[in-house]
């Protein structure tokens, strides 16, 4: 795995953070090391960042736990959700002592994808996260091309449908093919639109 030299602490990062910055975590717990080795990839976790107007900056993503309010639906949940961006970071660093990285974005993002978001918001948001089990499932059968219901959605599901609802990324491939690492540099996802994400950058979650 390589790992970027270029770090940077949470403050600049949230100052820097435009919509689409895609987030990466790799958490230590016995859930985040299954992930890791089910899906072979350098981390178990993904988000994206939504930056719009003069709102605080937001992660979107989908995980099990309920640990912060959803700013979308004003309570705790689980599954999809949207949060505070800088609380999302300090609670996967200090409750699953994850390292954090953000790859930046490179696209003009216009009021067109913006609204994509927000209509992607309105529809997912509170949708429930997979088992363990049924994640493998479909974990498995997104290697073969195979559609699923979805009725739940994984963290790095939930990023490749926004990014297709806002022209980004083709849906030639079916969600459930969508893992993590896929959002790894090391992958080279294909963007559309000349959109390019950039090398992986280490967030000081300290600071």
């Amino acid at each position: 795995m390589r790992v970027t030299e270029t770090r940077i602490n949470l403050t600049t990062a949230l100052n820097e953070v435009r919509t689409g910055d895609v987030w990466l975590f790799r958490g230590s717990t016995v859930a985040d090391r299954a992930i890791q080795t089910m899906t072979n990839s350098p981390v178990n976790h993904v988000g994206m960042a939504v930056a719009l107007d003069d709102m605080p900056p937001l992660l979107w993503h989908a995980e099990l736990g309920k640990s912060l309010t959803d700013m979308w639906t004003g309570k705790k949940q689980r599954g999809v959700q949207l949060h505070d961006l800088g609380e999302a970071v300090r609670t996967w660093d200090q409750k699953y002592h994850a390292r954090a990285w953000v790859r930046q974005l490179s696209v003009d993002v216009t009021t067109e994808m913006e609204d994509a978001v927000l209509r992607t918001i309105a529809r997912m948001d509170g949708k429930p996260f997979p088992t363990t089990k049924a994640l493998a499932q479909n974990w498995l059968s997104g290697r073969v091309r195979f559609h699923r219901s979805n009725e739940t959605i994984y963290c790095a599901e939930l990023v490749a449908v926004t990014y297709q609802e806002m022209g980004l990324l083709a849906g030639s491939r079916p969600q459930n093919w969508y893992d993590p690492g896929r959002f790894w540099s090391g992958d080279k996802l294909r963007l559309l639109q000349g959109a390019t994400l950039g090398d992986e950058i280490a967030i000081n979650a300290q600071m």
